[in-house]
């Protein structure tokens, strides 16, 4: 069987909703990626034979298969095809996980794997907001993803002190990672104009290191009555703008084109779970990437684990026992940010990137899904 490596892997900055890329359509979002990659590894377009692109809002200007279009608005012509797909906030992991797998199954030598979300001008929820009644012949309420976060917050006695706590430490690691120039190989900046003037966005907008518990202390809760929940906008992922995008390969087409892979790709695996609390995949998830892998969390020297909210990570280490020290190292959602479709193509990124930055060998990254399911990929350092 065929190994699938990630050559390299690039994401823009993340911009604040309604900041840097108001005025950049999600074409050009997605397309930027595509190019970075171009000129860091200096391929001819036609060396690529797909574009798998995650996007959870695939309507309006994300609408028409943006993995088709992206390659074609970055100047790749009409020979490159592409395929949009959607596991709602696991989507751009599923696209790196597809892309390895058609690797893996000898179906194609060279891909490019990522996502797109621009959440400022393709709203969340635009594409839908209602379930059959039928479905309720099977499940007795239908939650949302905040309150779905709370009863998880409940469920493992989560006070409101831990979870901001959590999220202080988040925005803390971020800071500290970007300071010491531990994003710089994977951040690519996108020329683009904002308000009539051309600007180069270079960093991601969200983020707020010098956050602090007092200050989230003060912020009024996002989906209960005071006093009834713990979670608000300091404690939950950020609403961004931003893709990502990976080059995946089978190792024979590394060697051709002379190209020095980061990582290769072990393991994959998604889980179904209940979908009132809806968020708790990432644990199951995990088990069952371990266990296809024969590892154990002891064997992993690095978690990227999604924070759509702190409850769903602190409940994921309490379960898992991994270690908190080798989870989100360098910060996460809650510090930059969630562009839906493109942060699991995202995560990855990171891990790779921090993987050879360290001389770490293995890497799980795992993400919770809306209406109960989860997503999880292993890479090893080469």
């Amino acid at each position: 069987m065929r190994d699938a490596v990630i050559v390299d892997a690039v994401r823009t900055p993340f911009g604040k909703r309604g900041g840097e890329f108001r005025d950049t359509h999600p074409q050009d979002l997605a397309a930027a990626p595509l190019s970075a990659l171009e000129a860091r590894l200096g391929f001819s377009p036609d060396t690529v034979e797909d574009v798998v692109y995650g996007c959870v809002t695939p309507v309006d200007e994300q609408g028409l298969n943006v993995a088709r279009l992206a390659p074609m608005v970055a100047g790749w012509g009409d020979g490159v095809p592409g395929v949009q797909l959607n596991r709602m906030c696991g989507s751009g992991q599923q696209a790196v996980n597809v892309a390895a797998a058609t690797v893996v199954a000898g179906q194609h030598d060279v891909l490019v794997a990522g996502g797109v979300e621009h959440m400022t001008r393709v709203p969340m929820g635009s594409d839908g907001s209602s379930v059959t009644d039928t479905y309720f012949e099977h499940f007795e309420e239908l939650t949302t993803q905040g309150e779905g976060a709370e009863r998880i917050a409940e469920a493992y006695d989560l006070t409101r002190e831990a979870v901001d706590a959590y999220a202080v430490e988040s925005q803390r690691r971020y800071g500290e990672a970007r300071e010491a120039g531990h994003y710089d190989d994977q951040l690519v900046p996108v020329e683009t104009t904002l308000d009539g003037e051309d600007v180069v966005v270079r960093e991601d907008g969200h983020p707020r290191p010098g956050t602090d518990e007092e200050t989230l202390g003060s912020l009024p809760l996002a989906f209960r009555e005071e006093g009834e929940g713990v979670l608000h906008a300091g404690n939950s992922s950020g609403i961004v703008d931003g893709a990502s995008a990976l080059v995946v390969a089978s190792e024979e087409a590394a060697t051709a084109h002379g190209w020095e892979p980061k990582a290769r790709v072990v393991e994959t695996a998604v889980v179904g779970v209940d979908p009132v609390t809806m968020l708790t995949g990432p644990i199951p998830a995990t088990e069952e990437v371990l266990a296809r892998a024969d590892m154990t969390v002891d064997d992993v020297d690095r978690f990227e684990v999604n924070e759509a909210f702190a409850s769903v990570v602190l409940a994921w280490l309490a379960e898992t026992g991994a270690d908190h020290a080798r989870t989100n190292v360098g910060g996460g959602a809650i510090a930059h940010g969630h562009p839906l479709g493109a942060t699991g193509a995202a995560l990855v990124t990171k891990l790779v990137h921090d993987l050879e930055r360290t001389g770490e060998r293995v890497g799980l990254c795992t993400m919770c899904i809306g209406f109960g399911q989860g997503i999880a990929t292993i890479v090893e350092r080469v």
